[in-house]
């Protein structure tokens, strides 16, 4: 998927239908001169309704539809009949997609399920007809309930991408090289910092026709938890994640320093992050010969609390024995 096509973030306003109004009908036929009230009902007035669709991977349909509007409910007519309801308005979203009150910011609903369904605006009720009415002291009522208004608000979608593996790591640490290898994923590469706007998803295809999802999310920089550089934009499609694959390059100044920060800022954006099982990979390894391997392997063993793998996208080094290990916690 390019990034381009990639939109995790909308905003729109829904409107449900307004309830149809009862009726105040009295019944008039050949020879029955005062056949009382036989009003029927209103019809509801339809919802907005937010739907999982798991062949969805991204909101760049909605990017461009800022109002959706359900149907109106019918009003009831003679015959005791009940006015049609209102058509719901449906929107289909991708997995992992939570639904914001604009205003407010609070957490409506996420939608995680294939077809799971939330009404994000309820039709307004259909009022009763004058028959409901009838009474012993009141034989003819003529008035009857109007239909209850619909409701409006604003809200936001967030997509927080649904992944097995998620790359971590610094900006240029050569994230979107090992998914462009590992998947047919043509994301953006370059040699500069934040070439990497948006996550990139690919499917990684192990064997026996099994397959797995990995993201390329943008890179952290130090303070990213407070919102510096891409901040909040992208530390949020880590939640979703399964296993978290930190990406440090060879040639970092020290290794184990950058794999702290990186779990601190994990920790500070949301501490339930660091109960997802993760896993180092030394990128750019075939800048190493096995002394500096040796050495550095010998520091990694005593001061990094995971366990790690050298790697090279552009050498094809370890990449198959990163599969096997993936596939493993994955499945474990």
């Amino acid at each position: 998927m390019t990034e381009g096509n990639f939109v995790d973030y909308v905003k729109m306003h829904v409107s449900s239908g307004n309830g149809g109004k009862g009726s105040t009908h009295l019944h008039r036929e050949k020879y029955i001169a005062k056949g009382g009230p036989d009003g029927g009902d209103g019809g509801r007035g339809g919802h907005v309704i937010i739907k999982g669709n798991s062949n969805l991977w991204t909101l760049i349909h909605l990017k461009f539809k800022r109002h959706i509007k359900a149907g109106h409910g019918e009003h009831g007519s003679s015959g005791r009949s009940t006015g049609a309801d209102g058509e719901d308005a449906i929107v289909e979203v991708p997995l992992g997609t939570v639904i914001r009150d604009t205003e407010t910011n609070d957490i409506l609903f996420e939608i995680t399920e294939d077809g799971e369904e939330k009404i994000v605006a309820e039709g307004g009720k259909g009022g009763r007809g004058n028959w409901h009415f009838k009474s012993s002291t009141n034989q003819t009522p003529r008035y009857a309930q109007p239909g209850i208004p619909q409701q409006e608000r604003n809200i936001t979608l967030e997509l927080k991408v649904l992944a097995d593996v998620g790359l971590v790591g610094f900006p240029n640490a050569g994230k979107s090289t090992l998914l462009s290898v590992l998947t047919a994923a043509k994301p953006k590469i370059a040699d500069y910092e934040f070439t990497t706007l948006k996550p990139n998803l690919g499917i990684v295809e192990y064997r026996d026709f099994q397959s797995f999802v990995m993201a390329d999310i943008p890179g952290i920089i130090e303070g990213a938890a407070e919102g510096k550089g891409l901040g909040y934009y992208f530390l949020r499609h880590i939640e979703r994640n399964s296993i978290l694959l930190f990406l440090i390059p060879a040639d970092a100044k020290d290794i184990v320093e950058q794999y702290e920060i990186l779990v601190d800022e994990l920790r500070r954006y949301n501490p339930e992050m660091l109960d997802k099982e993760r896993f180092v990979c030394i990128s750019k390894s075939d800048m190493l010969d096995e002394e500096l391997k040796s050495e550095i392997s010998t520091i990694l063993d005593k001061d990094l609390e995971s366990d790690y793998m050298f790697i090279s996208s552009v050498a094809q080094q370890g990449l198959t024995e990163l599969k096997d290990k993936l596939w493993k916690m994955l499945n474990d």
